[in-house]
């Protein structure tokens, strides 16, 4: 069992490895060019990554929020319909 595993660690980081390798040869640019136009994007106002994550992140939030809210108004509708059926047939029994 532990040389499976280790097997497939070394495949893994042998993975890791050939990706971090193909990704350096295809960037489009260097990591200081990047950087650069990052920071220039938010100088020229626009937002930065962290403020936009931060955005996502409380948008999520928000419609799994509702989302709860929904659900609990849909048990309840649920449990409603549930009660008059017993009634209907507690009425014909």
């Amino acid at each position: 069992m532990e040389s499976s595993n280790g097997k497939a660690f070394g495949w893994f980081l042998a993975g890791a490895l050939l990706g971090a390798g193909v990704a350096l040869l295809v960037a489009p640019e260097s990591g200081d060019r990047t950087r650069r136009k990052l920071l220039q994007s938010t100088e020229r106002g626009g937002k930065s990554l962290l403020e936009q994550g931060q955005e996502f992140f409380e948008r999520g939030r928000e419609l799994y929020e509702r989302g709860l809210e929904i659900a609990e108004e849909a048990a309840e509708l649920f449990e409603k319909g549930r009660r008059l059926v017993e009634r209907r047939i507690n009425e014909q029994i």
